[in-house]
């Protein structure tokens, strides 16, 4: 909900900081205090198109901060995550406007543009009159609020359809896999046959790419690798090298061995080192001879290298992955070279698939229509205890494609409906979209939601000249309807009727006030005994005329007793 809105040299206001409450919030004063400024404020920072007219006068720019309890609001959470933005249980949007016509929005302290603020308003305030934040001109909204109102999802056809859905889908994606088109098919076979005999052919061997990556690193150092063995060979086999030296002191051992322990246990040792230094000169001679005639030049093994490389980065990234990729492509390929067969029994399931869906489609649209007769019914109700006895409302059903136009591309079915509205007799029905908006149009967007409030994922709503034209019994019904949609959701109203103004939880006086040198709007929250005075002047007296004082008591005292009534109930 709208927990605060700050303005700052807009229009006549100077600085205001209004708090607003959940339940039934009320502004009112004078005519030209200023009330229609604080919804243009509103307006404002919510993303609509902003004038430099309205920047007050002598001022360098203007600013609104809303902000918003979003606590565990999962939809704005997602819109938030989307932007990259934290989330958090207060959603702060602020926007400024300055005279070169620059502007500058933010959304939690985080830079942003209006649109991300009207994407996320949307989902929490609806501003009757503003095409920008007005839930239900959008034909989407209309079929997701009737759809709530029809209990839909209650009902089990939703998930029904859902699994259905899903169902058809997957069928036709496995279709699609196994090679769609006979154009698709073969581009694919091509392409398949190509990644398989350029892997086949290649014949890579496991570990041959690390056995190949060492190889070369010798090939590389081959010289001064042959440098170093030679030298140690020459170290150990040549005369007076450390084979002829450990041979002499073998033999000169061997004469005191049988002596004792101590002795023939050095020579055991000193016969092994002989003969571990004749086996190391003979591995040095293998180790030369391998050098020597090598199976591979250097260029050969750098390009098995380079051939290998490029497979794993095509295919994988390794052996293992391209050994899978290898039996998934010869596992593709068999599934289209069989696709007849295969996509036979898919077609047969996807024709029976879709005349399910197209079943449920039907069911669907069948359990809309007849809850939109009782809905449609219940407004037209309602509309007559608001006085509009010849206002017509129906809610208008395209014809439902038959199975072979269907698109079957979503979960909601194929309906395409609209709200028509006429507000007098004689006047032709319209789309909700195009009736201009004005007193009937708020006492009938009053009626829808006084019908449809708790079904609304909307958690503020906004009623401007929801008073217009009207007066005693038909203004206290219209101050009833609204405080039973208060009851699901915050409501603000702009109101001059003293009958609604004494059924609010809060009430927000707007007083213009001028001197010689300029004139501001100021906004007051009224405590109990400011309440009675505006109920007072609203009914044409004052604090100074006891009857109109006694009277406002009355308002008071009887709207207090209706929502003690509401809330029993």
């Amino acid at each position: 909900m709208l927990s605060k809105l700050t303005i700052k040299n807009v229009a006549l206001i100077e600085s205001a900081e209004i708090n607003f409450k959940s339940g039934f919030n009320v502004l009112s004063g004078e005519t030209g205090s200023g009330k229609s400024v604080i919804l243009e404020s509103l307006n404002f920072v919510l993303g609509a198109k902003a004038d430099k007219t309205m920047i007050r006068s002598n001022a360098e720019e203007c600013m609104v901060v809303a902000e918003f309890d979003v606590h565990d609001n999962a939809a704005v959470y997602s819109v938030l995550d989307e932007f990259g933005f934290d989330n958090e249980d207060v959603l702060i949007i602020s926007r400024r406007f300055n005279v070169s016509g620059k502007n500058s929005v933010k959304i939690n302290g985080n830079s942003a543009t209006v649109s991300m603020v009207k994407k996320l308003t949307s989902l929490l305030i609806d501003v009757h009159g503003q095409s920008e934040h007005f839930y239900l001109l959008s034909t989407v909204n209309q079929l997701k609020l009737l759809d709530k109102f029809a209990g839909i999802r209650e009902s089990g056809i939703s998930e029904e359809t859902k699994n259905a859905y899903d169902e058809y889908k997957n069928l036709n994606e496995e279709l699609e896999k196994i090679g769609g088109d006979e154009s698709s098919r073969l581009i694919r076979l091509d392409v398949l046959n190509y990644q398989i005999n350029e892997i086949e052919s290649a014949g890579v061997k496991e570990n041959e790419f690390e056995d190949l990556s060492a190889l070369k690193e010798k090939l590389l150092h081959r010289e001064k690798i042959i440098t170093a063995l030679n030298a140690v060979k020459s170290g150990i086999e040549d005369e007076g090298g450390a084979s002829d030296i450990l041979s002499n002191a073998t033999r000169t051992l061997s004469g005191i061995a049988g002596f004792g322990n101590d002795y023939s246990e050095i020579y055991e040792r000193l016969s092994n080192a002989y003969a571990e230094i004749d086996d190391v000169a003979g591995s040095i001679t293998s180790l030369l001879d391998d050098l020597g005639y090598g199976e591979y030049s250097l260029d050969e093994v750098e390009n098995r290298l380079y051939l290998i490389k490029n497979l794993f980065k095509k295919y994988g990234g390794d052996y293992q992955a391209l050994c899978e990729f290898l039996d998934n492509a010869v596992s593709e390929k068999q599934k289209l070279e069989n696709f007849n067969e295969l996509s036979f029994k898919l077609n047969d399931k996807i024709i029976k698939s879709r005349k399910n869906l197209y079943d449920l489609y039907v069911k669907l649209s069948e359990k809309r229509k007849n809850s939109a007769e009782i809905f449609s019914k219940n407004v037209l109700d309602e509309l007559k205890e608001l006085g509009m006895n010849k206002a017509r409302f129906y809610v208008n059903f395209a014809d439902l494609p038959n199975i072979s136009e269907c698109k079957f591309d979503g979960v909601n079915g194929a309906d395409n409906i609209c709200f028509m509205f006429s507000a007098n007799a004689g006047e032709p029905l319209k789309p909700l979209s195009e009736v201009i908006s004005g007193g009937e149009m708020s006492r009938f967007m009053l009626s829808i939601k006084a019908q449809t409030a708790k079904y609304n994922d909307i958690s503020t709503f906004i009623f401007d000249e929801i008073d217009a034209g009207i007066s005693g019994a038909i203004a206290w019904t219209v101050a009833e309807k609204l405080v039973k949609i208060a009851s699901s959701v915050q409501v603000i109203a702009v109101s001059h009727l003293p009958q609604i103004a004494s059924f609010a939880d809060n009430n927000i006086l707007i007083e213009k006030t001028e001197t010689s040198e300029k004139t501001l709007t100021s906004v007051k929250l009224l405590d109990s005994s400011g309440k009675i005075a505006e109920i007072a002047r609203l009914t044409g007296g004052d604090m100074e005329n006891e009857s109109s004082v006694e009277h406002a008591k009355s308002l008071i005292n009887k709207a207090e007793e209706f929502k003690k009534q509401l809330q029993s109930n």
